[in-house]
């Protein structure tokens, strides 16, 4: 029996949105009494009884216990959030904290991104997250030195992404206006839009030799933009509110805490999972639905940022699949517009440095 080309009838849908509302709500299996009492269906607690155990043989409903009543698989969940859902009306209090991000005229991604992940977590009383995507091949585009006095100056990165990165340098020698310039043409002209796999020993010598007595400010100043350029590749995974799984059964176990702790923090499993979203869309990952295995009874729910048309990070949260998915999905969908509108309207900096 093929599941996918199986059209569920009225009343099963009836019955598996009543599963689900009322697990959510009641975090305990449901039954078939406890459902006659609450739905509108013109049968007996039997017929809705054999209803679900044609549900659960068609995978969309699980029986925990042989004489509980029943909860929703990750099929279950599923369908309820691609067919079921009803749209969700935010509170008054609720736009008005969402607001609160939209009027904060913040300058710089990485604080848009921190305070929409807090307030992601606030809303939803889950764990927000926020992701800024590891880059495929980035260089620095152009160079530019900022002279600050004779001992000092910064040295600001634009990389081909669009980031910027900005360094103070300490000196423990004297440098000139002049010099400083001169630092910024050699950086433009030997190495600007090269990968740091091109910056090779020939090129540094070059640098060495244009720069003169100041060749010593090259070996510095060649770590510095190796690190920036490292950090940018590893992305960055923003998480707030953790502690907010205590409260949900899903997670008492603490070894299951832990490994889910471990997730978030080793990142990569969490970048695969949103690199391979929908870019438009709330997407909607439901606990077996990914390959990680720690997911099993998590849902991630997030939406892209984007830049005009270039994707530049992720909102969302994680918390158990028992979740108010209509809510959920409606605050990350108006956070994920909100930052959207900031980055297409505003002079935002794409660096948190």
């Amino acid at each position: 029996m093929n599941i996918g080309e199986i059209e569920l009838s009225d009343r099963k849908k009836i019955i598996l949105k009543a599963v689900v509302d009322a697990h959510i709500n009641i975090g305990e299996p449901v039954g078939s009494k406890y459902l006659a009492e609450i739905t509108r269906l013109s049968c007996s607690s039997a017929t809705i009884r054999n209803e679900m155990a044609e549900l659960e043989e068609l995978g969309y409903l699980e029986q925990p216990h042989t004489s509980a009543g029943r909860i929703p698989s990750d099929l279950g969940y599923r369908f309820y959030v691609d067919s079921l859902l009803q749209n969700y009306n935010l509170t008054e209090q609720e736009i008005d904290k969402i607001n609160l991000l939209l009027r904060a005229k913040l300058s710089e991604l990485d604080k848009i991104l921190q305070l929409a992940t807090k307030l992601a977590s606030l809303l939803t009383n889950y764990t927000g997250i926020a992701v800024k995507p590891k880059a495929a091949i980035v260089s620095i585009s152009r160079f530019e030195v900022l002279y600050l006095d004779r001992r000092s100056f910064v040295l600001v990165m634009l990389t081909t992404t669009g980031i910027v990165r900005t360094k103070t340098f300490r000196l423990g020698f004297d440098i000139q206006q002049e010099e400083a310039a001169l630092l910024s043409t050699v950086l433009n002209d030997c190495i600007a839009n090269l990968p740091p796999d091109r910056i090779t020993l020939p090129l540094i010598v070059e640098m060495e030799h244009r720069l003169g007595h100041n060749r010593r400010l090259v070996d510095p100043v060649i770590k510095c933009i190796y690190e920036s350029l490292s950090d940018l590749d590893e992305g960055e995974l923003r998480v707030e509110g953790f502690n907010r799984l205590l409260q949900y059964p899903e997670y008492s176990d603490i070894n299951r805490l832990r490994d889910l702790f471990d997730l978030l923090e080793q990142k990569e499993d969490i970048f695969n999972i949103i690199s391979g979203a929908k870019r438009d869309n709330v997407n909607v990952c439901i606990g077996s639905e990914s390959d990680v295995d720690i997911m099993s009874n998590s849902t991630l729910v997030f939406k892209m940022v984007k830049n005009k048309e270039r994707v530049v990070g992720a909102i969302g949260v994680l918390g158990p699949s028992r979740m108010d998915y209509s809510r959920v999905i409606t605050m990350i969908d108006q956070l994920a517009t909100g930052i959207c509108d900031i980055l297409s309207s505003e002079d935002v900096l794409m660096s948190g440095q």
